[in-house]
């Protein structure tokens, strides 16, 4: 029996797996952070970022997307002697409910639709300046009467240079569906390859950082009806699309995310980020809106840590995301 695996960036049937569900992750950019720290918040997104300091954490995560949309997200790590630092989590993406009707448009009761994956992480430290990491997942869907299922494996790889930078390079979501009963074609993963490097300055309480997503896909510039309009002639009706330098720029700045934290002393930090490719996805031309842009907070407590973000991804709303970790060996 053959199994096709595709590589291949899309944003149709599994697109929720590209979902950032961590309010910490949000606020800086929703991509894999190059952080060595023991966040368990990292685990998901990067498995060369899991740990020993993770031992025995457990995260909580909750967003409110729109209107009666949520997603909840529970992580939990363990570290075994000899073997290495693994992370479980289990993602459940809520759509709400929605009225069943007949032909007729009479209603004839309801129905929900939800997604959910379940993954489980390793990571180990090589040496002081190299950790890896795999973590494999599995992918479901659930609307109304129809099914779909994947798997996938990330991988990852974490370099710590003596100098103090980070640097991360991450592929996600390299798999293949299993079944699926609702569509005839074969629903591809979203696939991507994302690096990321952050540095912690010398003399200022500050990180920053600087990743180049979607390595394996240059073109992010659509000719979209939108982008076609704002390179029409209104009196000619004549289409001219930009020049070579200009899309090449365009292209390149869609790829960049810029973010970074400030610590306000030891319990209290501010992140924010700006992601130009969310920006051109999603703006609407002449439009002053904070599309693309991300902050948040992160508030320690004794044995827990509070983290808050908002991330304007598209001119109608802000998700707010709220995710609270607990260490249970101070418990």
């Amino acid at each position: 029996m053959a199994v096709g695996a595709s590589a291949q960036q899309t944003n149709g049937t599994y697109s929720f797996l590209r979902a950032t569900n961590s309010a910490r992750v949000a606020a800086l950019g929703g991509l894999p952070l190059p952080m060595d720290d023991n966040d368990i918040q990292l685990s998901t997104f990067n498995p060369a970022a899991i740990n020993e300091g993770m031992n025995n954490k457990l995260g909580l995560s909750y967003v409110d997307y729109f209107t009666d949309i949520n997603f909840a997200t529970v992580q939990y790590s363990h570290t075994f002697d000899k073997v290495g630092s693994f992370a479980a989590t289990v993602q459940y993406h809520n759509y709400g409910h929605f009225d069943e009707t007949s032909e007729s448009g009479m209603i004839t009761g309801d129905f929900s639709c939800n997604d959910f994956s379940v993954n489980l992480g390793w990571g180990r430290r090589l040496s002081p300046n190299w950790s890896v990491g795999a973590a494999i997942k599995y992918a479901g869907l659930q609307h109304e009467m129809y099914h779909a299922g994947a798997m996938a494996v990330d991988l990852g790889g974490m370099y710590l240079a003596d100098n103090g930078w980070v640097l991360s390079l991450t592929a996600r979501n390299i798999g293949t569906q299993l079944f699926n009963n609702f569509d005839t074609r074969h629903a591809p993963l979203p696939f991507s390859i994302d690096f990321g490097a952050s540095r912690k300055l010398e003399h200022l309480p500050v990180t920053v950082m600087l990743w180049y997503n979607d390595i394996q896909k240059w073109n992010k510039v659509m000719e979209t009806p939108i982008y076609m309009e704002q390179h029409t002639d209104p009196l000619t009706g004549e289409y001219t699309p930009e020049n070579g330098v200009a899309r090449f720029s365009k292209n390149l700045a869609c790829h960049f995310v810029i973010g970074g934290e400030l610590a306000l002393g030891k319990n209290i930090v501010l992140r924010s980020a700006f992601n130009y490719g969310q920006r051109y996805a999603m703006n609407v031309p002449e439009s002053r809106t904070l599309v693309g842009f991300s902050a948040g907070l992160g508030v320690k407590i004794k044995m827990f840590e509070i983290s808050y973000a908002r991330s304007r991804d598209n001119i109608t709303a802000s998700p707010n995301y709220l995710t609270v970790t607990m260490d249970l060996n101070k418990f």
